[in-house]
């Protein structure tokens, strides 16, 4: 009852302000010749107070916002923001269930105790970033880039650029093609076989598999102890070139196996053994972001998959593989930008 009644006193006041404050802005529009006019003040306040109202609900300051309900059915049913994308201190648990799938993904042996892991984990990286952070005064706007063939001559560097967050995975070199692809980069998606040492003012965002990767990484930043890493192509553990990274331990993320699995089974409807980076990329956008814009994802022209640094159109990695189809995850992902675009969720998509 007391929080009812304080409400509707704040309710009562905010009132009284905006009724003062459009009675003053009709006054001085009109000295010298004011003239009471109740339908037009009526109306000037109806309308004030209607664009405050739509302006409080707002999630975002964009002109339309990517986590917006009630837009799309299709996308309300696949979107969930309730989960968390990122693995933190504050946010440490697994549930039981995304354990079990995770442990899976590459058929761990003897896993080392996640608990103990965790904890291990954030005593060396703070981890404490809340990307996930909405206001109606923020307009984030992103650039996923993936690494198709078909960003070559496409000169949308500096439009890449124009992002607040740019979002690229594994390789990407930007050296070189930064007219196609940028110069800048703010979050480099990676798995620990991809890992290399980061650009001033980028942040890491590893994307576990198994308990060793997250071992892994407290080593690299540590004693340099674990130099193997899993290689999907054998189905074993090879030697790792380099077992220690130059990286800010403050620009280290951790990808959520809870938000892993949650985009295996709502966007990838459980095909495959688990998603591309790409995939992971653009969902994480869609939960971080205001504005996304997606570049170099899919086939190119001729419908070959390759990289774009690379001088090899006829490469079919990961075409036909059991871990990522590249055919059905291509039309997956093709077929959700386009729904994305259809209801406003992503401003353009640049793919072939």
């Amino acid at each position: 009852m007391f929080f009812r009644q304080r409400n509707l006193k704040l309710f009562s006041l905010l009132l009284i302000l905006l009724a003062i404050t459009s009675f003053l802005v009709n006054y001085n529009q009109n000295a010298g010749s004011y003239t009471w006019s109740p339908d037009k003040y009526f109306t000037r306040f109806s309308d004030r107070f209607r664009r405050f109202m739509t302006f409080s609900r707002r999630i975002c300051n964009c002109d339309t916002c990517v986590a917006e309900s009630e837009i799309s059915p299709w996308f309300d049913e696949r979107f969930n923001q309730s989960i968390p994308a990122l693995l933190t201190k504050q946010n440490n648990m697994i549930p039981e269930s995304v354990y079990r799938w995770w442990l899976r993904l590459q058929s761990e042996r003897n896993p080392k105790n996640i608990n103990k892991t965790i904890q291990d984990l954030f005593e060396i990286i703070p981890s404490d970033v809340d990307l996930m952070d909405h206001s109606p005064y923020r307009c984030r706007s992103c650039a996923v880039v993936g690494n198709s063939g078909n960003l070559k001559n496409s000169e949308y560097g500096a439009e890449i650029d124009d992002h607040d967050f740019i979002l690229r995975m594994n390789h990407a070199p930007t050296t070189k093609y930064e007219a196609d692809v940028g110069r800048k980069t703010t979050h480099h998606f990676v798995y620990p076989e991809s890992v290399r040492d980061l650009q001033e003012n980028v942040t890491m965002v590893l994307i576990p598999f198994k308990t060793l990767d997250l071992q892994w990484i407290v080593s690299a930043l540590t004693n340099g102890t674990i130099n193997f890493a899993w290689e999907s192509s054998r189905g074993s553990l090879s030697e790792r070139n380099g077992s220690r990274i130059d990286a800010i331990r403050e620009s280290i993320l951790i990808y959520s196996p809870e938000f892993m699995k949650y985009i295996y089974d709502k966007w990838l409807l459980n095909h495959g053994r688990y998603p591309s980076t790409g995939l992971f990329s653009v969902i994480f956008a869609l939960h971080v972001c205001d504005k996304v814009d997606i570049y170099g994802f899919g086939a190119d022209s001729k419908g070959n998959w390759h990289h774009y640094w690379e001088n090899n159109p006829s490469a079919g990695a990961f075409r036909k593989t059991g871990v990522h189809d590249g055919d059905f995850e291509g039309g997956k992902l093709t077929h959700a930008m386009i729904c994305l675009v259809r209801t406003g969720k992503i401003g353009q998509v640049m793919t072939s």
